[in-house]
């Protein structure tokens, strides 16, 4: 059985990328499992979603603990412990990881006994990670060896279909240049062993009774906003800037916030919107001059209420 997990943040499109290849390996006549996982649904947190692939019927549920492939979008979430970018990868395990160094830079930060390959992602290129997921498709497709161009295109076309011709292009587009650049590793991943099954016995079933959609069915009057959801309430630590280490290369931190909740003001200096930062810390990671630093929330409430003193 082939066992693959994508990691990446809300937004780059991991969920998609599972998905086009778990239809990949379903039009290469496997059976499949493609799931996501996350909390909250907001962009910038972490996400990862997992593909499980056989020949035969699959009845290994729940989370890939034994991955035999790690793909990751966003080189930032290595080193975060409760991104599970790590977790159970042994000495067989493939670790491919998009970013714009080298792989014996990530093999010197990890000591891995197991391959680390690079996906190549230029500086520049980083606002454009919502087109991530077709390559880490194309690229993890390659890497497993036993799905065609051809099946992995219909599965990019049929999953992309709903978003329009012009982004279905440009993935392809995309997915075709991590196909190709990946050939001389082709087959490089390889099926784990199958789990023990850890059930004796069928568990019986239990008849629910089902509520009438009059009784149980919800009631929404008005549609949220953006403006009203006040998402710096999740925060549990906040970016602060240090105006005198900063640079004002607010491309950088306002670019890549995922909510757009840094703005530029008229001197070109960086200003975060602290009802609506929720506190994923991206600006904090991407920083070239590590001017933005980070406090836990309560001490930042509690300075804030001495400030207000009389």
């Amino acid at each position: 059985m082939y066992r693959i997990r994508f990691h990446g943040r809300g937004g780059q499109g991991m969920k998609t990328a599972s998905r086009i290849l778990g239809t990949a390996f379903f039009g290469s006549g496997f059976e499949v499992q493609d799931a996501p996982l996350y909390g909250a649904e907001r962009r910038g947190a972490p996400i990862f979603a997992y593909v499980r692939a056989a020949r035969r019927p699959i009845h290994e549920r729940g989370v890939i603990d034994r991955p035999d492939l790690v793909v990751v979008a966003d080189d930032t979430l290595v080193p975060i412990p409760t991104a599970g970018v790590m977790a159970g990868l042994g000495e067989r395990s493939v670790l491919l990881v998009a970013t714009g160094e080298e792989p014996a830079v990530w093999r010197d930060r990890l000591q891995l006994q197991g391959p680390i390959l690079t996906l190549p992602i230029a500086a520049e290129e980083r606002a454009e990670l919502r087109f991530v997921g077709a390559s880490c498709a194309a690229a993890a497709a390659r890497l497993i060896g036993v799905i065609s161009w051809a099946d992995l295109e219909r599965a990019t076309q049929q999953e992309l279909a709903p978003l329009g011709e012009t982004v279905v292009v440009e993935n392809l587009r995309r997915g075709r240049a991590a196909w190709d650049a990946f050939a001389p590793h082709e087959g490089l991943v390889v099926e784990g062993a199958e789990a023990a099954s850890q059930v004796d016995e069928r568990p019986d079933w239990i008849e629910l009774p089902f509520e009438a959609a009059r009784i149980s069915a919800p009631d929404i009057h008005v549609a949220a906003t953006s403006t009203e959801v006040r998402t710096g309430l999740w925060r549990t630590i906040r970016p602060v800037i240090d105006y005198d280490r900063c640079h004002r290369c607010t491309w950088v931190c306002s670019t890549l916030c995922p909510d757009s909740a840094i703005a530029v003001d008229t001197e070109g200096a960086p200003r975060i919107d602290l009802d609506h930062c929720k506190g994923c810390m991206i600006c904090v990671a991407v920083c070239p001059t590590h001017a933005i630093e980070t406090i836990p929330e309560g001490e930042a409430k509690h300075a804030e209420s001495e400030e207000a003193r009389p």
